[in-house]
């Protein structure tokens, strides 16, 4: 094999594993970008997207349809961010502290209510066949697209532009940058923080299924690894836009396909130093992002990190 083909296919792999890893870094980022646009955080992600894969997976065991563990995933994070969403509204309560204390208590639930669902076998998310017209195996392969990818690159697409262009989007930015302004405006900011944190939660609970029901298509203790958190730093990096959120999904997706990728072609050394790509990749964002001038630029006023 020539050092074209191995570069293309090693391409192409980073491809399929782009889309595959992307796409629960999109949902949970796409989340936690609404809830911060309404000026409040969310650690707890990465419980809700830990307790939204083991629900979802169990779900689909149980009734044989890995969309209707989906939704039951969706639903499931919905009521973690329902619970961040009304802690956080009362007095003198740190909404940091109260996501890390849900990171730990899903990650825990999870775990608990999940040792019956490690070995059963749940039915898996369906892939649509892009690559059909071509027989060329490994972009065939590269784009056997699942529904939820694209569901979130439309998802991302609308909320870029209702943040811009409607009124529900107005009401989420001007709570985040100015509760004042908001309440002078006869706007409940507690509610509409409350609604945000709810559907960013059922966002990540959606992320939490595609791992467990697609890629890597199984529950186990291991299987969010650390990308709950990953996502927060993502949509630091993204300057809380949408659209942006779907393009750094893209990059972090291809730094996890790295080296699945590289093996594809037999280089095998170094790969479990290619495998922390992502994680060396965060470290670097959040050094970037602490430059003075730029750390939060775009960011909602009314976020605890920006005080």
């Amino acid at each position: 094999m020539n050092g074209d083909s191995q570069f293309s296919i090693v391409l192409l792999a980073m491809l399929a594993g782009a889309i595959r890893v992307s796409t629960p870094f999109l949902f949970v980022s796409l989340g936690e970008c609404l809830t911060e646009k309404s000026g409040r955080i969310n650690l707890g992600l990465e419980g809700t997207l830990v307790f939204g894969a083991m629900t979802g997976y169990a779900a689909a065991y149980q009734t044989g349809s890995p969309w209707l563990g989906v939704v039951a995933a969706g639903i499931a994070g919905a009521v973690f961010g329902a619970v961040h969403g009304y802690i956080c509204k009362l007095p003198k309560v740190n909404d940091i502290a109260v996501g890390i204390a849900l990171m730990l208590f899903g990650t825990g639930l999870a775990f608990f209510l999940g040792k019956p669902y490690i070995q059963p076998q749940a039915p898996r998310l369906p892939s649509l066949p892009l690559g059909a017209w071509s027989d060329n195996p490994q972009l065939q392969t590269a784009l056997q697209i699942n529904p939820l990818f694209l569901v979130g690159l439309a998802l991302a697409l609308l909320m870029w532009w209702a943040f811009r262009n409607t009124r529900f989007g107005l009401i989420v930015r001007m709570t985040g940058d100015s509760a004042p302004a908001a309440l002078a405006m006869g706007y409940s900011v507690d509610l509409v923080r409350f609604l945000a944190t709810t559907i960013g939660g059922f966002l990540a609970g959606v992320g939490g299924a595609f791992l467990s029901l697609y890629y890597p298509g199984s529950w186990s203790e291991g299987l969010s690894s650390g990308q709950g958190l990953m996502a927060v730093a993502l949509v630091i990096f993204a300057r809380w836009n949408p659209l942006a959120c779907f393009g750094a999904a893209l990059l972090f997706g291809a730094a996890g396909a790295l080296g699945p990728a590289l093996q594809s072609v037999g280089v095998t050394a170094g790969y479990y130093f290619f495998n922390a790509a992502p994680y060396v990749l965060t470290l670097l964002i959040m050094i970037a992002s602490t430059s003075p001038k730029r750390a939060l630029k775009g960011a909602p006023g009314e976020l605890s990190i920006t005080k």
